[in-house]
């Protein structure tokens, strides 16, 4: 294969990348920046981010901006349990398009190092 060819192929598939990043709807959008933004905390005691971690439930993104985020604590006894959940309701506020934030802490089902990500389990020596 010839470079122009291999340049035309590459420029295609940028091409085709972007036509996907702006075929999401505003929401989804919205909700792929706040999961970027929930992998920047970390839990001070694992090296690993909540969301790798599995203690982001859900996060439901409304088309005016509204945010439901659904989380959880490795234990209800967590030392940021205090501290944790305001800091993920500030930072996904911060979020380009959030208009309000709601966040549920919740304890059902409890959390569990089977809702470790693949990456997650990676980072820890778990694989």
């Amino acid at each position: 294969m010839s470079e122009e060819e291999r340049s035309d192929i590459q420029q295609s598939e940028s091409a085709q990348a972007e036509e996907t990043i702006f075929d999401l709807s505003p929401a989804m959008q919205i909700r792929d920046r706040i999961i970027a933004t929930l992998k920047t905390i970390y839990d001070p005691e694992i090296p690993v981010d909540i969301y790798e971690l599995g203690l982001i439930y859900g996060v439901e993104v409304a088309d005016d901006g509204e945010v439901h985020v659904i989380m959880t604590l490795t234990t209800p006894m967590c030392p940021v349990a205090e501290t944790l959940p305001p800091e993920v309701e500030d930072k996904v506020r911060n979020v380009l398009g959030v208009t309000d934030v709601s966040l549920d802490l919740v304890w059902d089902p409890p959390w569990s190092v089977d809702m470790l990500s693949d990456a997650a389990r990676l980072e820890l020596n778990m694989m």
